[in-house]
């Protein structure tokens, strides 16, 4: 999979649902639909215990995720890193939501996400 050959829009169409499925997931603290489309490194590295510690920190600290908007697409051969403006429902600001998408076993996967 040549990432650098796909439209930033055809990278979009498949980065937004997971992204969503990704906020949705934390927000209900739900680890096996957080999980969902996660690569084989990122599945090592996101446990239940960590997945439950991160959310009920940032959700006492920030609130909720809200709105979002893309910013940057960047296309490399084997992966694409999108860059979103990003909202919280309780501390005003932007913040910036990221996350690498990569092509593994034939699927669409998450290999890095972060919100910062």
């Amino acid at each position: 999979m040549n990432f650098e050959a796909m439209s930033e829009q055809e990278i979009l169409d498949i980065a937004n649902p997971i992204m969503d499925n990704l906020m949705e997931a934390s927000t209900n603290i739900d680890h096996e639909q957080h999980i969902r489309d996660f690569s084989k490194r990122m599945l090592k590295i996101v446990t239940r215990d960590y997945l439950d510690e991160i959310c009920v920190s940032y959700q006492a600290e920030k609130g909720f995720f809200s709105g979002r908007e893309v910013t940057a697409v960047f296309r490399r051969p084997k992966s694409a890193a999108i860059v979103w403006k990003q909202y919280f429902t309780k501390t005003p600001g932007e913040y910036v939501a990221e996350m690498v998408l990569v092509h593994e076993d034939g699927r669409f996967l998450v290999d890095h996400a972060m919100v910062f």
